[in-house]
């Protein structure tokens, strides 16, 4: 069973009006998402695509309680009532697509999700795909390929470059998070490894991480110290990033002799993940720790 979507995924999209949401939109309906319902206050009784537009989150719920999964296209300013919408409505996954939401606000965004128990991904995230079932994002559809590999990326980009390298090398994919590139994030490498772990359909995982802050480390110490009982490959953006300066991602900056790609790669060699010098080396190192648990490609 896919971690966090699939074909029984019910989608309401919050800001389907804006440009970002109809656009979007359109192509999660043309991959099958099961886009069911969109929100924009003022905007209520209107279509988009076909789908129905109600002004509120709890209106949206009361006219289709199918819906269990909401992705976020509002801007900055009022994403955070958005997301508070969305959790009081009684929704337990919410991706925000959203960048530039005040750190001080995220931090209390998420403290809220956790204790009402709702699964946040993002912000500043490209969302989650389980191939040929469910794409609640914003990446291209096209590149991913159904198979056993979960992916794993503080990176959108990238995880659309790595996944169009894997199913061209004829290795699919189980599901795909980008966990966002902000410092501070609503799901981190950890819990999503964690779903990895009791996914049976993963047999290996791929881990993209960047220079910035401390997760890849926390991921290597999980890895020894829980037994990690899949393998993991992993590749870090950034080498070249001098310290001081934030590369791409908010959460992509080098301080005080802490986050260097150096240390991410150190650590992460030490507790055996296999970790790739180039994007284009990833395919060969996944394909090696698949033979090595007998799996075929």
């Amino acid at each position: 069973m896919p971690i966090l979507v699939n074909s029984s995924t019910r989608v309401l999209v919050q800001g389907i009006t804006g440009r970002e949401g109809s656009f979007h939109t359109e192509a999660m309906l043309r991959y099958g998402t099961k886009v069911v319902a969109g929100v924009t206050p003022g905007k209520g009784g209107s279509e988009v695509h076909g789908v129905p537009v109600y002004d509120s989150v709890a209106e949206a719920v009361r006219s289709h309680p199918e819906i269990n999964a909401s992705i976020v296209f509002v801007p900055a300013k009022f994403a955070v009532d958005a997301v508070h919408e969305a959790i009081d409505a009684g929704l337990r996954l919410i991706v925000v697509i959203t960048e530039g939401i005040p750190i001080h606000d995220a931090v209390k965004l998420i403290s809220y999700a956790r204790m009402k128990g709702v699964r946040i991904i993002g912000a500043n995230t490209p969302g989650v795909i389980t191939p040929n079932e469910c794409k609640l994002g914003i990446m291209p559809g096209s590149v991913f390929s159904k198979g056993v590999v979960g992916m794993v990326s503080r990176s959108g980009t990238l995880t659309y470059e790595i996944a169009m390298q894997l199913t061209s090398a004829g290795i699919g994919q189980s599901t795909c998070v980008g966990i966002g590139g902000d410092p501070v994030v609503g799901t981190d490498f950890l819990e999503v490894l964690e779903m990895f772990r009791n996914d049976d359909a993963t047999e290996c995982v791929v881990l993209i991480g960047e220079i910035g802050g401390d997760a890849e480390e926390r991921v290597a110490r999980m890895v020894v110290e829980t037994n990690y009982p899949k393998p993991v490959v992993a590749y870090v953006a950034g080498r070249t990033a001098p310290p001081g300066k934030r590369m791409g991602h908010a959460g992509a900056i080098i301080s005080m002799g802490v986050g260097d790609a150096e240390s991410k790669v150190k650590a992460l060699t030490s507790a055996a993940i296999r970790v790739a010098l180039t994007p284009g080396e990833i395919p060969k190192l996944v394909k090696s720790a698949l033979e090595g648990r007998k799996v075929a490609v």
